[in-house]
């Protein structure tokens, strides 16, 4: 009896991964899509390599949009407030990137900010309307009055 199973009996049915050819994607959607995955993974390994090795790790992304992602242990700030306090003179190129994520930052905290006080200021709009209509409706209507109020001599 021999225990050797025939290698055709189990062919592969793909090509498995391959090398692929290393340049620019042309179409935008596909671009932007590549980044998105490689940028998590790289993220995914550089939290891992924090993790694992105690090392210190520090990473600025631009996206094609020229969107800023960063990672950094234990925060970006950190990492500016590093590359600013060294004793070597700064490469100008990296102080416009590093200038340009915290100014990206700051931009999209005070959309943020805008936004929440845009809807705060609709809220307290909605609530005076409801609070006018409120009151027209009890001088209007003996029932639309609050109870504690009603007495039965109407």
């Amino acid at each position: 009896m021999s225990n050797s199973i025939p290698s055709s009996s189990n062919p592969k049915k793909n090509k498995g991964r391959r090398r692929i050819e290393m340049k620019r994607i042309a179409k935008d959607s596909n671009l932007q899509v590549t980044f998105s995955k490689r940028r998590t993974g790289l993220l995914k390994k550089a939290s891992e390599l924090c993790s694992l090795c105690d090392a210190k790790v520090r990473l600025v992304v631009f996206s094609p949009a020229n969107k800023a992602f960063s990672f950094g242990d234990p925060s970006i700030d950190v990492v500016v407030d590093g590359y600013q306090m060294r004793d070597q003179p700064l490469n100008l190129g990296n102080m416009q990137y590093l200038e340009a994520h915290r100014n990206a930052n700051f931009q999209e905290l005070n959309d943020k900010i805008n936004r929440i006080n845009e809807d705060i200021e609709f809220e307290k709009k909605c609530s005076e309307e409801l609070a006018k209509e409120r009151k027209e409706a009890q001088e209007r209507f003996w029932w639309a009055a609050p109870i504690e109020e009603i007495n039965g001599e109407r």
